[in-house]
């Protein structure tokens, strides 16, 4: 069951995205190495309640954290941990938040200090595989049409493995509602795009095999092979000829350059 949204709701989506996107660039500010994700993970809970929200992911499925945080060779759903952030680490902090009745959901992958080129590259096509599939968000196309457009730029044109377990979803007054969002498919199949869905777009992409395993933690998703993974995600109204972005990335990009602790170049 897919619930098309009012203008009114759609901009109170827009409150809790924008809300996430500060979040996520307070957390831009404080990254560096030789601090813990679960300081991140503290931090970022602390501002989502100073102002006036609760985050999505505490408690949802019972997830003991306010955010996701994954490192390196973690794809999504990493637990934060007293574990010192190196030099060289790649982390993606994935955060939802609740305000209004209404959940907004972004991630994003930092660089922690100089990075290999291969690993800069990951993070890059990643994160415009994300606008690809966002190109094609639009009344009248498929979920099909943006799983494609994520999978060929990534599998097709740079070889990595694109996560088939782990999709995008529509969201609203839950976390997670209809449709599923996957990053790999074909053209002009699954649920027709229709003027004022709200979904996120959220390329999960592996530097070597698509295969994952689920950690011991029964939460943290790692990639097989060992190699580093890359995750973004915006969350979207979908409309006639081009989507609207709920979410944005400018402010996180501002801190993230500013941060002198991470790499920003990708």
């Amino acid at each position: 069951m897919i619930h098309y949204k009012s203008k009114e709701e759609i901009e109170l989506i827009r409150e809790s995205c924008m809300l996430v996107s500060k979040t996520l660039a307070e957390v831009a500010k404080i990254i560096s190495a030789g601090k813990s994700t679960l300081e991140v993970d503290r931090i970022a809970e602390e501002f989502i309640r100073d102002n006036g929200a609760t985050p999505s992911f505490k408690g949802f499925q019972d997830f003991p954290f306010a955010c996701c945080i994954s490192v390196n060779d973690a794809v999504v759903h990493g637990f934060p941990t007293k574990d010192e952030l190196k030099e060289g680490d790649i982390v993606t902090v994935d955060v939802g938040v609740y305000k209004n009745k209404f959940h907004g959901d972004s991630a994003y992958t930092f660089a922690v200090g100089a990075i290999t080129d291969e690993v800069k590259q990951l993070l890059a096509v990643t994160k415009a595989s994300l606008y690809k599939g966002i190109e094609k968000a639009i009344h009248g196309n498929r979920v099909g049409d943006i799983a494609y457009a994520v999978q060929n730029y990534t599998e097709k044109e740079h070889g990595y493995g694109v996560v088939r377990e782990l999709v995008g979803h529509g969201i609203g007054r839950n976390l997670h509602e209809e449709p599923q969002v996957p990053n790999y498919g074909k053209r002009g199949t699954g649920a027709k795009l229709k003027e004022s869905m709200v979904i996120a777009i959220e390329p999960m992409i592996n530097l070597g095999t698509k295969n994952i395993y689920h950690d011991k933690d029964g939460w943290t998703i790692r990639t097989e092979d060992g190699k580093p993974a890359a995750h973004f995600e915006h969350t979207l109204c979908i409309q006639r000829g081009k989507a609207d972005v709920l979410s944005s990335f400018t402010e996180i990009e501002i801190a993230e350059k500013a941060n002198k602790n991470l790499s920003s170049d990708h």
